[in-house]
């Protein structure tokens, strides 16, 4: 997801506040404003009072060709460029990009903005939005903040469901209001990741929390932003992982609490082709896996069989990181 910095010179508020409440990463300020945006509150300031320096921390160095580019490149070693263009068309922004130049392109407008986003695939580092529309702004940050970190899922098949005895299970408690089709990754091995659905379903035992995922034993793996897994113990309040609906579309949600507590658990084994995978779930009807229509099945109903939805990837992970090495979990 690029970064999103908002000039605010000279100072408008209505700007400033679309800019925080819209999710922008900083603002670009005249000096001696500095105070007016913490007064709303805290972002990142540009400015030669702020958190980011002119000159020290970001430069802003003017593009006319080719021949221009290794200023760009020398100077992203030293820090974040904003790269002015008179033409877009004659700038070597892939080149700049190839070179994992952490270049910020000025933007008027949500097409240009997109086009920023869209080069080589990666797009531009981040955008330096210069309207002074607050309704244009909004769109550019709304669409620049959207996840674009779609998850493909696969049908596989229910094998068994045994229960295994006491252990530890994680619950968490996302910042999200999830709706039906929608929960977290979960395996036990991050080759295959089950859609773990979210307590968004009305029961006659606890009222629905669709801010929560009851998701598995502490061992297990869940896939966060960035195409990484974590282990569910590792995580705590303040931490981000990937909500994703029964289509794959996903999104980030902000952890905001954890629970851990001692539950009878299930191991529920399934397949896909020649290759079983599991997952160590709580031993509950209200904790439920998802069918590939998005419809919740509850873990004590489900039978050998049964279709539900996962994540099936090759490869292995080395801390958290997908890697091409054969390794075996069982």
């Amino acid at each position: 997801m690029q970064a999103v910095w908002v000039d605010i010179r000279p100072w408008d508020k209505l700007l400033a506040t679309t800019a925080v409440e819209g999710g922008a990463d900083a603002v670009v300020l005249a000096p001696g404003d500095a105070e007016k945006i913490r007064e709303l509150s805290r972002i990142a300031v540009v400015a030669e009072d702020g958190d980011v320096v002119p000159g020290r921390d970001v430069f802003e160095i003017t593009v006319t060709g080719q021949e221009d580019e290794p200023a760009v490149v020398a100077a992203a070693a030293k820090g974040r460029v904003i790269v002015h263009t008179p033409d877009w068309t004659i700038i070597p922004l892939e080149n700049l990009i190839a070179k994992k130049a952490e270049v910020l392109m000025p933007v008027r407008d949500l097409a240009e903005a997109r086009t920023a986003a869209g080069i080589l695939e990666h797009g531009a580092w981040g955008v330096l939005v210069m309207t002074r529309d607050a309704r244009e702004l909004g769109k550019i940050l709304a669409d620049m903040k959207k996840p674009r970190e779609d998850t493909p899922l696969t049908e596989v098949e229910i094998v068994s469901v045994k229960p295994v005895g006491m252990g530890d299970r994680v619950c968490v408690d996302t910042c999200t209001q999830m709706g039906l089709g929608e929960g977290m990754l979960v395996g036990n091995g991050s080759s295959a990741l089950f859609l773990v659905h979210a307590e968004s379903i009305a029961n006659p035992y606890v009222a629905p929390r669709p801010f929560r995922v009851n998701a598995g034993a502490v061992h297990a793996y869940t896939r966060v932003p960035g195409g990484k897994t974590r282990y569910l113990a590792e995580l705590s309040a303040g931490d981000s992982v990937l909500v994703v609906d029964h289509s794959g579309r996903s999104s980030e949600a902000v952890v905001g609490r954890v629970k851990i507590e001692r539950r009878p658990l299930l191991l529920v084994t399934a397949r896909s082709g020649d290759e079983e995978f599991s997952v160590v779930l709580q031993n509950a009807e209200t904790i439920r896996l998802t069918d590939p229509s998005g419809k919740p099945v509850s873990v004590v109903k489900l039978a050998p069989g049964d279709k539900v939805l996962a994540a099936i990837e090759e490869g292995g992970r080395h801390f958290g990181m997908k890697i091409k090495e054969r390794i075996m979990e069982k």
